[in-house]
């Protein structure tokens, strides 16, 4: 308690929560549009159900490797050598990662762009309850460890990560249905975020191949391709008002 009280009464604590904060709502940005491509595809009865499993086994995840976070810490050490580079389990965990992100991304685009007469056009392939729970664990797994590297590179104590992991995972309760139904409504922001979950998959392999590439990168190029994208739908909008009222 003494400790807590000495954290609540320290700037660099509050400091260190609000910038962990962010950047674990900004990861977990990626998780939800995975998690929410992946629910549409179900009978819509379902699809507020597994999305609520799916983030709770994100939280659940999360914070159970908090728990572990001195087995975490040496996930980053070397496991063995190819060619003089050393893969961590880490490593193999995000290239795992990023290479089901590209598969199921490009699936999903060829479904979406050459539909089967028994699919919805524009809305891929319909999947099973217990498959679209599996996938999101295994990406929810992902996420989680890339989440809590990051949260013990920017601070020591496990109160903060704890605090940082449940304000994300509440952020992407709350964003998680407002965000399917606009996804659901917006055919081509299926592709978009699509083709975002692509860059996703390859940034996760180039840094399990020891490229780093920075987040704010990624994320500037999403928002700027969503600000364009936001621009088309206006454009589209104002058309439709237009040829309605001719």
């Amino acid at each position: 308690m003494d400790s807590l009280l000495q954290l609540a009464a320290d700037p660099t604590a509050w400091a260190a929560l609000a910038t962990l904060v962010v950047m674990e709502v900004v990861l977990g940005i990626d998780n939800l549009i995975f998690i929410s491509i992946l629910t549409n595809k179900l009978p819509p009865e379902n699809q507020a159900k597994a999305r609520r499993i799916g983030i709770g086994l994100a939280l659940i995840l999360r914070l159970a490797l908090l728990g572990t976070v001195a087995w975490i810490v040496h996930l980053t050490e070397p496991v063995f050598e190819v060619f003089g580079k050393g893969f961590s389990w880490r490593d193999l965990i995000l290239i795992a990662g990023g290479l089901f992100l590209l598969w199921k991304a490009t699936k999903e685009i060829h479904h979406t762009v050459d539909p089967n007469p028994e699919e919805k056009a524009g809305g891929g392939a319909s999947i099973g309850f217990a498959a679209a729970i599996g996938q999101i664990l295994v990406l929810d797994l992902v996420f989680s460890i890339d989440s809590i590297i990051t949260a013990v590179g920017m601070t020591e104590h496990v109160p903060i990560m704890v605090i940082a992991v449940v304000t994300a995972v509440t952020v992407m309760l709350i964003a998680a249905d407002p965000l399917s139904r606009f996804i659901a409504a917006n055919p081509t922001v299926v592709m978009l975020a699509l083709g975002f979950l692509i860059m996703i998959g390859m940034t996760l392999i180039a840094e399990g191949f020891g490229a780093h590439v920075p987040k704010g990168y990624i994320y500037t190029a999403m928002a700027f391709s969503a600000g364009v994208e936001g621009l088309n739908m206006l454009a589209r909008r104002r058309r439709k008002k237009k040829a309605g009222t001719a």
